[in-house]
């Protein structure tokens, strides 16, 4: 009778679980005895009927058996649903504390200043914390869970109504906790996501920048015209890839070196333009100095009209070269 009557309910789940180990046990033996009782009632059943001198105190005493049994029986299912109940609760009460842990936990994680020194670290650290956030979308369910259960074990277990309700509020509050934890940290890191990809896209465009200054001082001048022609297209498609970053730098270095080679174009076309004049020159010099002055009217005038051919082209050529 100790036992069913014993108020040890157990400090946590393991020790419950002993406790009703150690229940099982008694009621094993417990049914064990319930045979004896069943023996015992047959025989004082026998004696009765047989009408002993002591039907009396043979009844007696046969009603004192079976009061002493059932309230023992009914004593053994009180403490059964007390166990039962210690158990409920307890696993409860482990169910968040191991919840409480995974989330502290995961919050030191959530707490770190480490929010990436370049565009990769940044990148894998946003992956991280998705990863973390995908967990805790599916811890929102246990969370759930637990607070249902705990609106149970209250309506059941009044008596551990107030500590169950402490064990909930501590387990919402780690919740709440955490969540906003996770939400500041993923916009800590979508803001240096966005310093990186600024930080890196300066660096591109500063190095292309470094490039196509260089790539425009490569070229140089042309020793002809073809050449020039080329490199003034060249330079033209520089200037239709020069973007908006250091445009006036760029440009005043473009127009620069625009500059330069509209001057190699000139002086390239004056080169051409001189020496079609001394080809022109050296011809002409050869048919001002023909000592042929016609030996007849024909002739003379065919020279006349040579020669008013040459006045005319004379003129034509003192126009390019003034």
């Amino acid at each position: 009778e100790a036992i069913v009557t014993s108020e040890e309910l157990g400090q946590d789940l393991e020790h419950v679980e002993v406790l009703q180990k150690k229940f099982e046990e008694f009621q094993t033996d417990l049914a064990a005895h319930e045979e004896r009782v069943n023996e015992v009632n047959q025989f004082a059943g026998k004696l009765i009927q047989e009408q002993h001198p002591e039907e009396e105190l043979i009844k007696s005493k046969q009603d004192e058996v079976n009061a002493s049994w059932q309230r023992l029986k009914g004593l053994a299912l009180q403490r059964q649903g007390k166990l039962f109940g210690a158990a409920e609760v307890q696993r409860f009460n482990r169910d968040v504390d191991e919840t409480i842990s995974w989330i502290k936990e995961k919050g030191q994680l959530m707490a770190s200043d480490d929010f990436g020194r370049d565009l990769a670290s940044v990148q894998a650290l946003l992956r991280k914390h998705e990863g973390l956030e995908r967990d805790l979308a599916a811890l929102e369910d246990k969370v759930k869970a637990l607070c249902a259960e705990a609106d149970r074990l209250q309506q059941s277990h009044p008596i551990n109504a107030s500590q169950i309700q402490v064990k909930r509020e501590e387990l919402i509050a780690n919740w709440e906790q955490i969540r906003t934890l996770a939400a500041e940290r993923h916009a800590r890191l979508n803001d240096s996501y966005r310093l990186q990809r600024f930080l890196a896209d300066f660096r591109d465009l500063t190095s292309w920048v470094t490039e196509m200054k260089a790539l425009i001082n490569a070229d140089e001048l042309a020793n002809d015209v073809a050449g020039a022609e080329a490199l003034l297209d060249r330079h033209q498609e520089h200037k239709l890839t020069i973007l908006s970053e250091e445009r006036s730098a760029l440009l005043e270095l473009w127009e620069l070196r625009r500059q330069q080679y509209e001057q190699c174009m000139d002086l390239q076309l004056f080169y051409r333009d001189t020496e079609q004049v001394d080809n022109w020159m050296s011809k002409q010099e050869a048919f001002l100095l023909n000592e042929d002055l016609g030996d007849s009217l024909d002739s003379v005038e065919a020279l006349l009209k040579k020669h008013e051919d040459f006045e005319k082209s004379l003129s034509a050529q003192e126009e390019k070269i003034t």
